[in-house]
């Protein structure tokens, strides 16, 4: 990869995505075959000021040899001195870079079982941390760069050095670094737009969004009192604007949990704990799915909403046009960070806190007592098409059709 426009991207997860501040330490959980984009953020953090950076390296091929052949129960541990070096960054004000880039298929031979397991102890170990990561205590952005087992998914007809600058194509060009001199700058403008979206819909207030599209989804999703809409960029406790996400098209709120109602036919497929959950569909009552089905990792979807309690309810409630860059694209990544800023998507399991008033600062119990979902886990899955629509009716019974022909209305 060019090394100006590594930097570029570089500069822009830094500047714009955790918008790091002078002396604020930074950690980077990144795959080790990602060290040169690690390296470019490293040289672009220490250059905006960091008090220093730390890498948290994952080898997915030794957590596939670890998962077939370890030992059942060391999958329900989580180490404490994990749980130390994320707890201790977040206390110090730290901020969160992660680096999304998986191999879709490399746990699709694995016991589901032991997934589940990990992943439990994983969230029940790192509770704290990712509640202060989702009430924005400390700026977090997730991004993504080519592996070349993940490119192979993505174009299986091409050679690994083809599909790997393919991938590079579309994922930049996703970020909007292709296509400007000034990515920055470019971002700043989408940003603007997204909160545009936001505006409108915060106005409105809706009380209950319809959803219904040709695969046969007929959803009814009930908003709490006080819901707030988001979308672009958000603020953290300390009032420093960041960038969750880099790609981001989407505006997004919650639903009240018990109020979910119908059923939803994915558009993508899900890719959960290292494997594919393909052609599923979800039937809610009164929030909680009830029914489910999938033409393929119908296992993997069962242990997913077995985590806990709230993993059968949802967290997240996203609008994105069908229209958008990375729909019109054309490409399946196979990672939800692109996927989800392809389509409109939901969230199971557990709900962002900002999005209700005061949310930030409310208890677990708080939170429940609002109708607002809790779990170990949050998963986002597609169901945006190029023919849904979406009606939010507000409180006087008023409708407003939001979506049509898959892209926003207004």
């Amino acid at each position: 990869m060019n090394t100006e426009i590594l930097q570029k991207y570089a500069a822009l997860v830094i500047r714009v995505g955790v918008n790091l501040q002078e002396d604020q330490p930074l950690v980077i959980h990144a795959p080790i075959s990602c060290a040169d984009f690690v390296h470019a953020l490293a040289e672009e953090a220490y250059a905006a000021g960091a008090y220093d950076v730390a890498v948290n390296w994952n080898d997915e091929e030794f957590a596939h040899i670890r998962f077939r052949q370890a030992k059942a129960e060391r999958f329900r541990e989580f180490p404490a001195w994990r749980k130390a070096f994320y707890e201790d960054h977040a206390e110090r004000n730290a901020a969160f870079i992660s680096i999304a880039a998986s191999n879709p298929d490399i746990f699709s031979d694995v016991d589901p079982k032991r997934l589940t397991d990990a992943s439990m102890a994983a969230g029940k170990a790192l509770m704290d941390y990712r509640a202060r990561l989702m009430s924005n205590k400390n700026t977090w952005c997730v991004a993504s760069v080519p592996t070349t087992a993940w490119a192979r998914k993505v174009f299986p007809d091409c050679s690994p050095e083809e599909a790997v600058e393919k991938l590079w194509a579309a994922i930049l060009s996703a970020a909007r670094i292709s296509e400007t001199e000034n990515p920055i700058s470019a971002w700043h403008a989408h940003i603007e737009r997204l909160q545009q979206r936001t505006a409108f819909l915060n106005a409105h207030a809706f009380t209950e969004l319809h959803y219904r599209n040709g695969l046969g989804t007929d959803l009814r999703i009930a908003l709490p009192e006080g819901h707030i809409w988001m979308g672009g960029a958000e603020r953290s406790a300390a009032g420093t604007l960041f960038a969750a996400n880099i790609p981001t098209e989407e505006v997004y709120t919650m639903p009240k949990r018990t109020g979910v109602n119908g059923t939803v036919f994915a558009s993508k497929p899900l890719h959960y704990n290292g494997n594919l959950i393909e052609d599923f569909s979800l039937t809610f009552r009164d929030g909680r799915v009830v029914d489910y089905r999938a033409q393929r990792g119908r296992e993997h979807l069962k242990e997913l909403l077995e985590t806990d309690e709230g993993a059968s309810y949802l967290g997240e409630v996203a609008l994105v046009p069908h229209d958008s860059p990375i729909s019109q694209s054309g490409i399946l990544f196979y990672n939800t960070l692109f996927d989800e800023n392809a389509s409109c998507h939901l969230a199971l399991g557990k709900a962002y806190p900002t999005c209700i008033e005061n949310g930030e600062n409310m208890t677990e119990d708080e939170l429940r007592k609002h109708d607002v979902n809790h779990s170990l886990v949050h998963e986002d899955f597609m169901i945006g098409t190029a023919d849904l629509t979406v009606v939010g009716r507000k409180r006087s019974g008023e409708t407003v059709t939001i979506m049509e022909h898959g892209n926003f209305a207004f």
